[in-house]
């Protein structure tokens, strides 16, 4: 039997240390199979809350009697409801569910006090932005409980009776956008952000690298085009690529999950150029730093995972803590999410689309300007 044939501790010890050394001399991938686990660890342990706490809510405080501040004070102390202002009207308080600046609107009506203290159950109307079922279930699950208790010290004498009754007070609630909560009308709108994000941040985080790996990056190099001139042209085509995807999802989406389309699809459309910009800036930067396809793909992997946790795709974004959500804003998924959910369960016309419209638009204006420099580094 020769020597090659046998099994070798020192050629197989020598195998061990050329991999160790190639592994360390490759910084962003040894980054990456220490830096994820310490993400996932983060984000799992701290970021991510199924009994997501103090949400927005916003009152119309129609009556301020002693029943009316107790019952108010009482959500204040559930941890459920943080109180941001309050409203003058009904259509004021659907404005703010609409543009997702609140997650509840409760309406204490005129009279309250007086129709309470009278043994009439006066009605509490509570307003909830039920997109999320995952969201407000349980917020709007303690409800009954809650002004049972709150309201415990006030059924003596001649109220008692109201306490063997179905409650002291009429409690409604209104689920708005999703009644039912259904699931799918909140994950299959979604999806359509996380499969662009996917595919787009992919496919071009990919191009610089494969001409490299090609060696046609030369040929580039040598012809008489600017550097945005060959970015966008690599872009471009991409964005047919994606409106085909946004196309396939939308049609899924009304025959086979009957997910209800209320607002301006062209609207929706219009919106949708804006995000595909800004991951298809997000994927050609990657490109321009990655040396080559492997790192592209572990780059563009280690952007979709927060993107994924702290959008509120998965995950209730008001759950999350207040330093995740400040994460999470900067990710244009985030803003789309809000986007493609706010047009078709809401109807949200172009007043609120603006407010996360604006900040893709930044996004990826500031993200493709870096990959334009990348990319003249690259050519010096």
């Amino acid at each position: 039997m020769s020597a090659h044939s046998r099994f070798s501790g020192r050629r197989l010890w020598a195998m061990i240390v050329k991999e160790f050394t190639q592994m360390l001399r490759d910084r962003l991938t040894f980054a990456m199979m220490l830096g994820i686990p310490v993400i996932e660890l983060l984000l799992f342990g701290f970021a991510i809350n199924s009994d997501p706490r103090h949400l927005p809510a916003a009152v119309l405080m129609a009556d301020n009697g002693p029943q009316a501040r107790t019952l108010l004070h009482a959500l204040k102390n559930s941890t459920y409801f943080d109180f941001i202002g309050e409203v003058h009207s009904e259509q004021e308080g659907r404005d703010m569910l609409a543009r997702n600046q609140a997650q509840f609107v409760i309406n204490i009506p005129q009279n309250f006090s007086r129709d309470f203290v009278r043994g009439d159950r006066p009605a509490i109307l509570v307003e909830a932005d039920a997109t999320d079922p995952a969201a407000t279930g349980n917020a709007l699950g303690s409800l009954g409980t809650l002004i049972d208790s709150a309201l415990a010290n006030d059924l003596k004498g001649p109220l008692a009776f109201l306490a063997a009754t179905d409650g002291p007070v009429d409690l409604r609630i209104h689920a708005l956008y999703n009644p039912e909560a259904i699931t799918q009308y909140n994950i299959v709108p979604g999806l359509l952000g996380v499969i662009l994000t996917m595919t787009m941040v992919m496919i071009t985080g990919l191009a610089i690298t494969r001409e490299r790996e090609r060696g046609t990056m030369e040929n580039l190099l040598s012809m008489p085009t600017r550097p945005s001139e060959v970015l966008i042209g690599k872009i471009v085509p991409y964005i047919m690529v994606g409106y085909v995807q946004v196309g396939i999802i939308l049609v899924s989406a009304a025959f086979i999950f009957h997910v209800p389309m209320i607002g301006s699809i062209p609207l929706l459309l219009a919106s949708t150029f804006v995000f595909i910009l800004a991951n298809l800036s997000l994927g050609i930067t990657i490109s321009t730093i990655a040396k080559n396809q492997t790192q592209a793909m572990q780059m563009t992997f280690f952007v979709f995972l927060p993107s994924i946790l702290l959008s509120g795709f998965m995950f209730p974004f008001r759950g999350m803590p207040h330093w995740a959500q400040a994460l999470g804003e900067v990710l244009p998924l985030t803003h789309f999410l809000r986007i493609v959910r706010g047009i078709l369960l809401k109807g949200n016309g172009v007043a609120d689309v603006m407010v996360d419209l604006w900040p893709l638009a930044l996004f990826a204006a500031i993200v493709l300007t870096a990959g334009v420099k990348r990319y003249r580094q690259t050519l010096d």
